[in-house]
């Protein structure tokens, strides 16, 4: 019994020992733990634990009854019921250091696991907090260009502006002198007209002259 619990105390000491230190054997064990409380296992863990704790506290009594019977009579323990007492506050002292262990490593467990997972998180929230910066550098980024490009446009727009200005200018003054053109050829066709109209006149006044 003592030396299955010197082993027991032992393989639990080697297990703290490796969650204490950040090695791949760690990663190894945290993995079998998480397998091993899914299921039935962690039933079993109680069951176990139950049990331990209940012989533990039967040892416990047997060393109070010793201790009583040494009250009863002379005040002093025999040699035999020594070595008993020693023995069985030895193996209840075991047994409650490796239920100690137990919930140690439990413990240690919950909270690697735990740690992990906010670690994870944290990583995952740094990633989308990277994404939000990387996307807005990219939307100020189009907005400038945007911009830049707006402002390309509404010059060339003015630019437009200007030259329709000056085209619609051209073309009012272009008309203004055609129509100058076209009211002085018609004052030269009204005087082309009196000219015939006179030459025809004259001519018959010459006809009639030689007639006479």
């Amino acid at each position: 019994m003592i030396r299955l619990l010197f082993s027991l105390i032992l393989s639990e000491m080697a297990l703290i020992v490796i969650f204490v230190f950040k090695t791949p054997l760690r990663k190894l064990v945290i993995m079998g733990l998480d397998k091993l409380k899914r299921g039935r296992a962690p039933i079993v863990v109680k069951a176990v634990g139950s049990t331990i704790f209940v012989v533990m506290m039967s040892t416990v009594y047997s060393v109070m009854q010793i201790h009583n019977r040494r009250n009863g009579d002379d005040g002093e323990l025999t040699p035999t019921d020594q070595i008993l007492a020693a023995r069985h506050l030895l193996e209840a002292s075991l047994m409650g250091f490796s239920l100690f262990l137990a919930l140690m490593i439990d413990r240690l467990h919950h909270y690697i696991r735990e740690l992990r997972i906010r670690r994870k998180n944290m990583e995952a929230v740094k990633k989308q907090n990277r994404i939000i910066e990387n996307g807005n550098n990219g939307s100020q980024d189009e907005v400038k260009a945007l911009e830049s490009e707006l402002t390309a446009l509404k010059e060339k727009v003015t630019h437009l502006e200007s030259e329709l200005e000056e085209k619609t200018k051209e073309a009012s003054e272009a008309e203004a002198h055609a129509n100058a053109l076209k009211k002085q050829s018609e004052g030269f066709l009204l005087e082309y007209d009196r000219l015939l109209e006179d030459n025809q006149n004259l001519r018959a006044q010459l006809q009639s002259s030689d007639r006479r």
